[in-house]
């Protein structure tokens, strides 16, 4: 998973330069690791601390709608926010589901988020088109 940061970061270079690929590697490294940081703190049953993970979670989905909305007049901050807090919702089911050994709803609920995933890609590819033209 850690990967994904890199490889965005590669397509992002050639379009918005290293210091932009850089800033959105930072945000998306971030957004996986305070994950783990949840899902840990659910695994262990520490309410507290997944509830100041989740908080981060969400305000770090904020500063990426932003950072993107920034970099692209294609892209709408308020739309971003709708699809990253939709993935974070989703994302936390399927781990919540996961950890209670509910597979068959997990699998259902991963298509979900691999569905949203796509879609966030599309509006991601669709906006970078969009500011070439």
């Amino acid at each position: 998973m850690l990967q994904n940061p890199k490889d965005f970061a590669s397509l992002f270079m050639p379009i918005y330069g290293i210091k932009l690929a850089g800033q959105f590697e930072e945000l998306f490294t971030q957004h996986l690791m305070i994950a783990g940081d949840l899902v840990n703190a659910v695994k262990n049953g520490e309410a507290d601390k997944a509830d100041l993970a989740r908080k981060r979670w969400y305000k770090n989905a904020d500063e990426i709608a932003e950072f993107l909305s920034s970099i692209n007049p294609c892209w709408s901050e308020a739309k971003w926010k709708d699809m990253l807090y939709g993935h974070l919702r989703m994302t936390e089911k399927e781990a919540t589901l996961r950890l209670q050994g509910n597979y068959a709803t997990d699998i259902n609920v991963f298509d979900d988020i691999e569905a949203e995933a796509f879609k966030m890609a599309d509006y991601m590819f669709c906006g970078i088109i969009k500011m070439g033209s």
